[in-house]
């Protein structure tokens, strides 16, 4: 059975790399929203302040449910992995297991810094880790939890057998 993977998290916790290798090991399909987003021009405006589009969750939503059954229908990977901060907010039902992505405040600012971030978007996405506000969103969505922890050092491939794909 095709398994489906989100990998969500703060931004600057490691989805992207995470999800990368995870495709590489597992050979599964690899989808990065933010490009749907663009490509799809699934967002509502665009914050000048926090430098970021204006998504609409439940477009999104109906996007990557296409995108999945699409995938699934093709025959063609054993499994998708979702990489965004927003795909915790897929339906349960979507989603076999949602990888939340942590790391440590000091590591999570260094990360930000280098990317470019503005001060106040810093601050805010520090926030948003120390409240665990992904974590606790992807848990009301009830879905399958697994917390890595990107400032450790922790086995790729034991992770892909988890979700079944190693």
């Amino acid at each position: 059975m095709m398994k489906t993977i989100a990998v969500t998290g703060t931004p600057g916790t490691g989805k992207t790399t995470l999800s990368k290798k995870l495709a590489r090991v597992t050979g599964f399909c690899y989808i990065d929203v933010n490009r749907m987003i663009t490509k799809y021009k699934i967002y509502e405006g665009y914050d000048k302040k926090r430098k970021t589009k204006l998504v609409d969750t439940k477009k999104l939503n109906q996007s990557l449910i296409k995108e999945i059954k699409s995938i699934k229908k093709s025959k063609k990977y054993s499994g998708i992995i979702i990489d965004s901060h927003l795909s915790h907010y897929l339906p349960r039902k979507y989603v076999d297991f949602c990888i939340v992505t942590k790391c440590n405040l000091k590591k999570l600012s260094k990360r930000m810094k280098k990317k470019g971030f503005h001060k106040e978007k810093i601050i805010e996405n520090l926030q948003a880790e120390i409240f665990d506000i992904c974590l606790n969103e992807a848990m009301r969505m009830k879905h399958r939890i697994i917390t890595i922890d990107t400032a450790k050092s922790f086995n790729i491939r034991s992770l892909a057998k988890k979700i079944g794909g190693g």
